[in-house]
């Protein structure tokens, strides 16, 4: 069975394109518009294994957010379509991730029941023209359509730009295992019958 979806959202403010493998090699071609941003979902490709497609044309001239918040509600669905019925996967996915002087944590549950805790404490309000709020902000609109319950948090820390990259490379490795067949399971991982 192939993992892939691609999802096209246009508003008045952002146009996204989206295409995933959840079953890829962290391949990656990215363009939001904003470098930093890409160099984060560059990390999620790479570390996930995920093959991950992004082009993204939005009122950057205004701020991010409007990008950086289309962009996780396309990249959600695009995983939540390609995961369909999420039969024979493993559910859950836990990581932490050194970076530096940085430790980052994420757990996660493919449950079809979005909710989201971001516990995270940043030293300043920008990384380069990033906002770092933003990282809230897209993980957010990821959780509520990727549909999953997503905890991040941050133990310890002084760099902004080694958190926001630590969050990445930890939510990536949580999805990988989340996403990954257990060899011994070929039904729906819920005493429910659906995720």
């Amino acid at each position: 069975m192939i993992r892939e979806s691609t999802v096209k959202r246009k508003t008045s403010e952002v146009e996204v394109y989206t295409k995933i493998n959840i079953d890829g090699e962290g391949k990656y071609k990215i363009d939001t518009g904003i470098p930093f941003f890409n160099h984060m979902l560059e990390q999620l490709a790479k570390h996930g294994l995920f093959d991950i497609e992004i082009s993204a044309k939005g009122d950057t001239e205004i701020d991010f957010h409007h990008t950086v918040e289309d962009v996780g509600i396309a990249l959600g669905e695009a995983f939540s379509q390609a995961l369909g019925d999420k039969k024979g996967i493993k559910r859950y996915g836990f990581s932490s991730i050194p970076f530096d002087e940085t430790l980052s944590s994420s757990s996660l549950d493919l449950s079809g029941r979005p909710f989201f805790i971001f516990k995270v404490d940043m030293p300043s309000t920008k990384v380069g023209e990033f906002d770092v709020e933003l990282t809230r902000e897209f993980f957010q609109s990821f959780t509520n359509n990727i549909k999953a319950n997503i905890h991040i948090e941050t133990k310890y820390g002084t760099n902004n730009h080694h958190i926001i990259e630590s969050i990445f490379k930890s939510i990536a490795k949580s999805l990988d295992l989340a996403t990954t067949y257990d060899p011994r399971s070929n039904t729906i991982p819920s005493t429910k019958g659906n995720l």
